[in-house]
């Protein structure tokens, strides 16, 4: 017997309307945002592959540069639903993360949650082109290919503030949007802080393992401020290098959260990495506030707070030399102090819980420099 026999609400969500008029995303007036689209690779990424593919990065941030984590898709329209029509590159599921956070699309209706697009199991187990997903093959634009689709619908007439958040941890190949035939489609509103928040960090910062793209805390933070950000985590691969550094300082933000304590491989490399990375920063960024922060999951790990010195160290060094725009969120207040072993799925990556308890935290952080705008 299918589930969906049994309860309705699980049943997967088919298209069945006649009068759809697609759109590709890559049109006006659609506004992409936290991503650009390579017409080169004919793909969505969140860096140049001239800078991904830098020598001191490895094979890391080439590889996760293709995941559209932070990537948005806005616009307004008068539609009842919005559909969804994707490719995507084949994937591997890891086994501590929703295929909906992984490679499924959010749907936020007026700044609501208005629900997902993902891919079912039919959907992996039978490609457009090249074979299934097998050990070893997580991610790859050469190997092969899944489609999926699905639809969302309002309630309430009236014109209707959308945005669509791509995949934490999948890539993108193509993407429709389907709205009624003879609806109105139009630009979105501007955000209210339209200059960028920089994220740099880990796979926590990616958005590792949010039930749903959109629930990571970036993506909550930034929403509830309703500001422009830019997603630059990298599952165990940001680690401070100097190309890092060097495109961050390049970047005009409003604010830089800076977050990879959970990547260097130790407290020694986080005491060499945070000075270069802050005096290039302020090379370029005199007054530009920067958020140092640790990790969240530091009741596992012995050496915590010898890590969590290291950053506090070169914090108390930038305020010592008179900095006003610098900032230190302690991991440690992150998870709150009741329940905090409800917040991760493996110890380490938060849930959904976890991330909006982080959200909490950085909130008042970041509102006070953004209202310094």
């Amino acid at each position: 017997m299918n589930i969906a026999d049994i309860d309705k609400n699980l049943a997967y969500t088919q298209i069945t309307e006649t009068d759809i008029r697609w759109i590709n995303a890559n049109e006006q007036p659609f506004s992409l945002h936290g991503i650009t689209y390579s017409e080169e690779e004919k793909c969505y990424r969140r860096m140049t592959k001239e800078v991904a593919n830098a020598p001191d990065f490895g094979e890391g941030v080439p590889y996760l540069c293709y995941c559209t984590s932070g990537g948005r898709l806005r616009f307004r329209t008068n539609s009842p639903y919005v559909a969804l029509k994707c490719i995507i590159p084949t994937c591997d599921i890891m086994e501590h993360m929703p295929i909906v956070g992984a490679m499924g699309f959010s749907i936020y209706c007026d700044g609501k949650y208005a629900g997902k697009y993902a891919p079912i199991w039919k959907n992996l187990l039978n490609p457009i082109e090249g074979d299934v997903p097998r050990d070893g093959v997580y991610y790859s634009l050469n190997y092969g290919k899944i489609s999926f689709d699905g639809i969302n619908y309002f309630l309430g007439t009236g014109m209707h503030e959308i945005e669509l958040q791509f995949p934490l941890y999948g890539g993108v190949v193509e993407f429709y949007v389907g709205i009624k035939d003879g609806s109105q489609l139009l630009p979105p509103r501007a955000y209210t802080y339209t200059k960028p928040v920089v994220f740099y960090g880990s796979s926590i910062t990616e958005g590792g393992c949010a039930s749903h793209s959109g629930n990571d805390y970036v993506a909550l933070v930034s929403r509830w401020l309703d500001t422009e950000f830019l997603n630059l985590g990298f599952s165990g691969s940001a680690k401070g290098e100097r190309t890092m550094i060097d495109y961050l300082a390049s970047l005009d933000p409003s604010v830089y959260v800076i977050d990879y304590d959970h990547n260097a491989p130790n407290a020694e490399h986080l005491r060499c990495t945070y000075d270069p990375l802050y005096k290039k920063l302020r090379e370029q960024h005199p007054q530009t506030p920067i958020i140092f922060m640790t990790k969240p999951d530091c009741d596992y790990d012995p050496k915590a707070d010898e890590r969590r010195s290291a950053i506090y160290d070169a914090y108390q060094k930038a305020i010592s030399n008179g900095d006003k725009n610098i900032s230190f969120i302690d991991g440690k207040t992150l998870f709150g102090e009741e329940d905090r072993d409800a917040c991760t799925v493996d110890k380490c990556h938060p849930n959904d819980l976890g991330f909006y308890r982080m959200a909490k935290v950085v909130y008042p952080v970041l509102k006070k420099y953004l209202e310094q705008e």
